[in-house]
């Protein structure tokens, strides 16, 4: 039985520990002063060039109006696609002294009005041409009896003499025109995917995200002609943080585009960009290499996927058609969020690769799992704390700053780490342990070019079973079963029953909705959910 595993990875350098103690809005202020204020630094979605010194100068701009309609450390939501605007609104939030809270608006009305009430905030930033363009009117329309909604378009009408002075004062003197923060102080509010329950607020501060800003940046190398890709949304932390702050802070120009949905567009924008690092999850990659024409990806060195495992055709088909390397990462909004990744040239297949510097874990001991247990991890990126509906504002700051990821892992001699499964998605059948991932494994081996989810729901006689949702249009069980035998998986992992759909569900953030797959696997067998 596995005994309660403590391991420690490379320490983070000292420029590094200095690098952090700062706010967000000066990190981005001293990439501007090192890199210059005619470096253009970012490409919006509709392909229009911004200079550090454009974003500098919008950024004072709009907080002097955000600071008359608002009191110092409010609450504000930010609900906008991955884009210029949203990153503008995020440093002008900074800026004004505010607390901003990103907002997944694909996430539903219930989910967001607890988002709101959790937090709290009652003020929203948006923009008249993304509601119009995302056909989100009947949200917002459902959404005004608890939030009022400001539009950028509207705000910059109201910017007036202050906001011009601190357009361009700000830069000389950002001292006296922006707000000043501890390193400690809430840098910003994301929420739990929902994934598997409920939405909680995950308070992040300004160091917490810098620190994982600081752990990537030397756990990863680039090169300096890199031009990275972010299609992936900034309520999700992922795409926030190593997507779109993590180069803007280093002064490597990032292409952003407001949807990950868009697979066509994407892969014709990486060969106009020559984008060399592109920023996915597994399912994700895949749609937008066969979106490709032959070599359309072929700038990239590399791409980086998190949220999901990552499967080896998508390797091969990247490497075979386009000579890019794809890179496993794992994380947890919670941890800022990258944890561990593989590195260019040291690529462990099935792993995520070690963990990042500065980053303590300790493996703690998993009923029914003998070489492997639950991951807990301590480090800078650690969150501040939880924020929960039933106590809006309140910070439950963690006790000793180990965080429970919930997730299985192994690691091996040499340090790498193998998710093994989330401690949620274990059916205990007839008093055995079985993963859902390895479910989702043997689906995907046997059909590689269909997406599958694996769902427990009740058993009347062993507890729990596994019900299987594929997206193959006819799943033989047998055909699974006899898989399962020739490669050594037991037939308590086969599920008892598979259900064919259109499509997998899948959340904006390109993570698999487990909450619809479980429903749609209800449904199948007759369950009502209760």
């Amino acid at each position: 039985m596995l005994e309660t595993q403590f391991l420690k990875s490379e320490e983070l350098s000292k420029r590094a520990h200095k690098r952090i103690r700062r706010s967000m809005f000066q990190a981005f202020l001293e990439a501007c002063k090192t890199h210059g204020a005619s470096k253009k630094i970012l490409t919006d979605g509709d392909g229009r060039e911004l200079t550090y010194g454009e974003i500098r100068r919008a950024a004072f701009a709009l907080s002097s109006p955000i600071s008359k309609m608002t009191e110092p450390g409010e609450g504000i939501g930010i609900m906008l696609p991955t884009g210029a605007g949203a990153i503008i609104a995020l440093l002008s939030v900074s800026a004004a002294g505010r607390t901003p809270a990103m907002m997944n608006f694909t996430a539903g009305v219930k989910n967001l009005k607890g988002a709101a009430k959790t937090a709290p905030f009652k003020k929203v930033l948006t923009a008249h041409k993304f509601i119009e363009l995302a056909g989100l009117e009947n949200l917002i329309e459902q959404l005004s009896d608890t939030m009022e909604f400001v539009y950028l378009e509207d705000l910059r009408e109201e910017i007036g003499t202050g906001g011009k002075i601190r357009a361009v004062l700000g830069p000389n003197i950002p001292r006296a025109f922006s707000a000043s923060a501890s390193p400690d102080d809430t840098g910003v509010i994301l929420f739990t995917s929902g994934t598997e329950g409920t939405p909680k607020g995950v308070v992040l501060t300004h160091a917490n995200i810098l620190a994982n800003i600081e752990q990537i940046a030397q756990h990863v190398e680039v090169e300096d002609t890199d031009v990275f890709f972010n299609p992936l949304p900034t309520f999700h932390c992922y795409g926030l943080t190593a997507g779109t702050l993590w180069p803007l802070f280093s002064g490597l120009p990032v292409v952003l585009h407001p949807s990950p949905l868009q697979t066509k567009t994407i892969a014709q924008r990486i060969f106009k960009t020559k984008s060399t690092i592109l920023f996915a999850t597994d399912t994700f990659l895949q749609q937008y290499m066969r979106a490709s024409k032959e070599g359309g990806m072929s700038s990239l060195r590399i791409a980086v996927c998190g949220a999901e495992r990552v499967r080896e055709e998508t390797r091969h088909i990247a490497e075979k058609r386009f000579s890019f390397e794809v890179l496993e990462g794992y994380g947890v909004t919670e941890c800022a969020p990258v944890l561990a990744a593989n590195q260019p040239g040291d690529i462990r297949a099935g792993t995520i690769g070690k963990m990042l510097p500065g980053i303590e874990s300790r493996i703690e001991p998993f009923e029914g799992m003998e070489d492997a247990g639950t991951l807990w991890v301590k480090g800078p990126n650690i969150m501040k704390g939880y924020i929960k509906s039933d106590n809006p504002g309140q910070v439950i700051e963690l006790s000793d700053g180990w965080h429970d990821t919930g997730d299985i892992v192994s690691v091996s001699e040499e340090g790498y780490y193998v998710i093994r499964g989330r401690m949620k998605r274990f059916a205990k059948i007839g008093g055995e342990m079985v993963s859902l991932a390895v479910v989702e494994n043997c689906a995907g081996a046997l059909w590689p070019d269909h997406m599958h989810a694996a769902a427990i729901v009740p058993d009347p006689r062993r507890g729990e079973q596994i019900v299987l949702v594929s997206e193959h249009p006819d799943p033989k069980r047998h055909e699974l079963m006899a898989w399962a035998q020739t490669h050594g998986v037991a037939e308590i992992a086969v599920p008892k029953k598979i259900i064919s759909v259109k499509e997998v569900p899948v959340l904006g953030t390109g993570k698999l909705d487990y909450v619809s797959v479980t429903k749609l696997a209800k449904e199948s067998m007759g369950i009502k959910d209760s």
